[in-house]
């Protein structure tokens, strides 16, 4: 799987298509039905996408900006990205331009009541997630009541009331004119590779006729297999208790078969879904070395915005415009990544008596752009690496400091910059240190649990 990064930058343009006219009765539903399942930052998402799609018309912007309207990291955006789109709500393409990407995202309607409870995975979902006393009400409030006994329905049908005007129409329609904007009939489901020769070969075609299995009962077995976890011999005794006496199989008679059998053969516990974690994070090894403080710090470095990142680093008081705009400009006109850009105003931050010089931050942007530094990791390398001439790039875009010896490494640094055993100089007793520059660094120091001297 691919890292991060690879899969979605703050940089990377996006719109936003609505090719269905969502309703207030829409919102409901969503609220009611599908935040229990996808969380309520992913129906932020939702809810931020459809107003700008309402507002700006599908007008172009930049994830930077989603960014800072849901206040939330990449990471947890592209998370809530996956489950809108596992559960049906949103549908993702992409468009790759030399070193840019751009993103549509096209809103899709939620499913309506009645489909979405007569699936069996979304409503065992929903049962799981609420429980059941919250599920009969959800049920009582979308469902229709059936009408009342003694009514009969005497409604006329469209043929009964009009009738066309002529033998023929002028001309045929064209199957192009007009956009499918309707619901989605059912959740998309791809089949869960279930094996259906397998199936086919344990059940006798006399008991049970390959008529029987049409497409519609196909895609309910497949469905029950994937929510009850059951293989295809396992699925051969529910379609034995399900067809009817006319070799039918409906999907009420199969959705209470494989009910009964689960609760006889597996579990009176109802089954449960539940998302696959990790979704844009390379999967980690289930035995494996501890991380390293190293490791937990570029994992850090890789999921904040930088404007957080500043934020949380002034003691949750909001950046100097000018350190804002500074970072704005590397992610949005120079593309560098998140965690490139983190590494880089912490390592000047720390090496610049806790300020952001542009000039500085530009001079060693450029040089990691000309070493196409991809990650945080990468970039927690190179500064460390390239220490020295980059303290003489800061000596060379105006005096040292009052008080310093030169150029040397006279103040505290993360522990990822020096090897443990390397320890740098103590500042002469005669300094007289800035207040606020000693207590932003010593916040920084504290924030990414480093010790004076780079002791852990």
């Amino acid at each position: 799987m691919n890292p991060l990064y690879k899969e979605l930058q703050p940089s990377d343009a996006y719109c936003v298509r609505l090719p269905y006219p969502f309703s207030d009765f829409d919102r409901q539903i969503l609220t009611g039905l599908y935040q229990p399942l996808v969380g309520h930052e992913a129906m932020a998402v939702l809810f931020t996408l459809w107003d700008e799609a309402d507002r700006d018309g599908g007008a172009e912007s930049n994830h930077y900006h989603l960014l800072n309207m849901l206040g939330m990291p990449v990471g947890r955006l592209f998370e809530a990205r996956l489950s809108l789109e596992g559960i049906g709500l949103l549908k993702t393409y992409r468009k790759a331009e030399g070193d840019s990407r751009s993103f549509l995202y096209e809103l899709q309607p939620p499913l309506d009541p009645e489909t979405f409870f007569h699936d069996p995975i979304l409503s065992m979902f929903l049962y799981g997630k609420i429980g059941a006393p919250a599920y009969k009400r959800l049920m009582q409030r979308f469902l229709t009541s059936p009408v009342p006994a003694g009514y009969e329905e005497v409604s006329r049908s469209f043929m009964d009331v009009y009738k066309p005007v002529t033998a023929r129409a002028s001309e045929p329609d064209d199957p192009n004119t007009y956009e499918k904007n309707a619901r989605p009939a059912k959740l998309a489901f791809d089949g869960h590779d279930f094996d259906f020769s397998l199936l086919y070969e344990g059940l006798s075609a006399h008991l049970v006729p390959r008529k029987a299995f049409t497409p519609a009962a196909k895609d309910m077995i497949a469905r029950l297999a994937f929510l009850y976890a059951l293989s295809p011999l396992e699925m051969q005794q529910v379609v034995l208790l399900a067809i009817d006496q006319d070799a039918h199989l409906t999907d009420e008679r199969l959705k209470r078969a494989a009910a009964d059998y689960y609760k006889l053969s597996v579990s009176k516990s109802a089954p449960r879904v539940e998302k696959i974690p990790s979704g844009g994070q390379a999967p980690q090894q289930a035995a494996g070395p501890a991380k390293t403080k190293e490791d937990e710090l570029a994992d850090y470095l890789e999921a904040i915005p930088p404007v957080e990142m500043l934020r949380q680093l002034n003691n949750g008081r909001e950046p100097m415009q000018i350190d804002v705009r500074l970072a704005q400009k590397l992610v949005l006109e120079h593309g560098l990544p998140t965690g490139v850009v983190n590494v880089l105003l912490q390592y000047v931050l720390l090496r610049n008596d806790g300020k952001l010089t542009n000039n500085y931050v530009e001079r060693i942007a450029s040089h990691w752009m000309a070493k196409k530094v991809g990650t945080a990791r990468e970039a927690l390398e190179l500064a460390r690496t390239e220490h020295d001439k980059y303290m003489n790039w800061k000596q060379e875009g105006g005096k040292p400091s009052a008080g310093r010896k030169g150029g040397g490494k006279t103040e505290s640094v993360p522990d990822w910059f020096y090897k443990k055993d390397d320890k740098p100089e103590a500042l002469p007793e005669s300094q007289e240190a800035n207040p606020e520059i000693e207590a932003r660094r010593l916040r920084l120091i504290q924030k990414f649990g480093m010790a004076e001297g780079g002791a852990e």
